[in-house]
């Protein structure tokens, strides 16, 4: 017997494959300080919990395919609030942004089909458009320019007869980068005149820093709407990833219908954590205005601490949790796994995640990592201690 072909060009996670490293480092005593995956540990606010326990019926139903109209209709205040104007049927919940992608991807790819997008990124895009037959097609961007991409040049260059969509992550995860009102109308733009669907995922909507105001693509879709669709979720935005409910906005009535009817072949997103959800978009912004201080605060911390690292390549994040930095290495692989196996200070290391896997381009970001800020001052202070450390080991280690 012999697996479908699609899985050859399904790698395992370039973020989880040290997990087994890790396993064995800490039976050893080690203690590692985990920068590898974004696993916000901000409290999940309480009136998502609060709001499951007051759930009293009888039976846990299916829900309506589309999603619970609580929930969509809260979905659809927190847009208003930002001068964005979706319909109820506009909007649909899913199990989570990755359930979104595959219904998006599912709707409009064919086999051959290529999308656009900026590398590096943001790696379960590859498996969920290899689920379709589809091809990354990648727009290059560098450490040297702080990973900038939004160039009509840059992106016209890689349209072919083949291109069906663009899709954009912005706030970013791998790189911070954060997309401009004008960088979003130029892309726009570029769609409509090739006639491509804009894929935006935006679940670090909020998490943009220095004063910059929360930005998204619906905020410049007037002229646009037939080919922009916004995905979105709340585990970031909320610190919920394990509830799993995401979301996809679309104005194009073809796009509805095709989610309409993925959605209804999986049933329904899951019940509980639908009522959770539409509590969470109950709050204000004073909630979001102090989450996203403290990660600008986390993110300002670490990146004076990678500055003060010989060697290193790196520009200041405006948003998301995430820096992707460009080490003095051969290959970031090797390092890791240097750090998990041979490495220690006081009986301490840390994890990160190489960035060779969030690349198309073969070759491309061997020397690069990512940090996920996800954790405590004093942890990211010492984080940053241990990389600069393991850095000088590994030179002399390395040293030729």
């Amino acid at each position: 017997m012999k697996l479908a072909d699609r899985m050859e060009r399904i790698d395992y996670s370039p973020i989880r494959k040290y997990h087994p490293y890790a396993v064995e480092a800490k039976k050893k005593g080690k203690k590692i300080y985990h920068f590898n995956i974004g696993q916000p540990d901000v409290i999940t606010p309480g009136v998502f919990m609060d709001e499951v326990k007051k759930f009293n019926e009888p039976v846990l139903e299916y829900m309506p395919s589309q999603g619970i109209p609580e929930l969509i209709q809260a979905v659809q205040q927190y847009y208003q609030r930002y001068n964005m104007d979706f319909g109820e049927e506009d909007i649909f919940i899913t199990s989570g942004g990755s359930e979104a992608l595959c219904f998006i991807f599912g709707s409009i790819l064919n086999h051959g089909d290529e999308v656009l997008i900026a590398e590096p990124f943001y790696t379960n895009y590859r498996v969920f458009t290899s689920y379709f037959e589809a091809k990354l097609v990648p727009i290059p961007s560098h450490a040297e320019e702080g990973y900038h991409y939004a160039s009509r040049e840059k992106i016209e260059k890689v349209i072919t007869s083949k291109t069906k969509a663009i899709l954009i992550n912005s706030p970013c995860n791998p790189t911070g980068n954060v997309l401009t009102g004008q960088e979003m109308e130029m892309i726009l733009g570029v769609a409509k005149e090739y006639n491509l669907f804009v894929v935006t995922d935006e679940v670090y909507r909020e998490f943009v820093y220095d004063g910059e105001p929360l930005s998204s693509f619906g905020q410049h879709m007037k002229g646009y709407e037939d080919h922009l669709i916004i995905v979105d979720s709340i585990s970031k935005r909320f610190s919920a990833c394990g509830a799993r409910i995401g979301t996809i906005l679309t104005k194009n009535a073809e796009v509805r219908s095709a989610v309409l009817r993925l959605s209804q072949a999986r049933l329904s997103a899951p019940t509980l954590e639908q009522y959770g959800a539409a509590a969470l978009y109950q709050l204000t912004d004073t909630y979001f205005n102090h989450v996203r201080d403290e990660y600008q605060r986390r993110r300002d911390i670490v990146y004076d601490e990678i500055k003060k690292i010989q060697g290193v390549i790196c520009e200041k994040p405006k948003g998301s949790f995430y820096i992707t930095i460009k080490l003095p290495v051969d290959n970031a692989h090797d390092f890791q796994i240097f750090m998990l196996t041979e490495f220690e200070d006081r009986g301490e290391t840390i994890m990160f995640a190489p960035v060779e896997g969030f690349y198309a381009t073969p070759g491309r970001g061997r020397k690069e990592i990512r940090i996920a800020y996800v954790l405590k001052e004093e942890s990211l202070i010492r984080g940053m201690e241990l990389l600069r450390l393991g850095l000088e080991a590994y030179q002399r280690k390395t040293k030729v």
